[in-house]
């Protein structure tokens, strides 16, 4: 089951995300995107009452820039980062968006092959992009 980001999933989001990241979002930052950011859209898959994945996209314009996309390691390889990607896509061209872009740390090559399967391609490259490593993002675009 997938469902928009509710105030309440913060707590559960934040677990994942600090499973998933090297330098986590706050919980604060999840609250300002539900509550403050127009152009945020943040959705969240449920597997038997347990939030296992979290999806997040700014709609500007005609682009979806995808934030982040983050499953519970529990939970990987089930499927779940590709119905939140399918899911998330479907719901933003119903409003419109034709593209979609976003960043990956050139060495998830998991993510790389999850977004190629989605249609995503890479169109360029950020040098040191994150900085907590100073790794490389690739620049990935669906629709462009």
């Amino acid at each position: 089951n997938v469902r928009g980001m509710e105030l309440s999933d913060i707590d559960d989001v934040f677990e994942i995300e600090k499973q998933c990241f090297i330098t986590p979002w706050s919980k604060d930052a999840f609250k300002n995107e539900i509550e403050t950011n127009n152009l945020a859209y943040y959705i969240v898959a449920v597997f038997q009452q347990t939030i296992v994945g979290y999806m997040g996209i700014w709609n500007i314009m005609d682009e979806g820039h995808i934030t982040n996309v983050a499953v519970s390691e529990d939970y990987r390889n089930k499927g779940i980062g590709e119905i939140l990607v399918s899911s998330m896509i479907d719901a933003c061209q119903k409003k419109g968006v034709k593209s979609f872009t976003l960043e990956v740390r050139k060495s998830n090559y998991k993510a790389i092959s999850l977004y190629e399967k989605m249609g995503f391609s890479v169109s360029g490259v950020r040098p040191n992009y994150y900085r907590d490593t100073n790794e490389d993002a690739l620049i990935m675009w669906r629709g462009k």
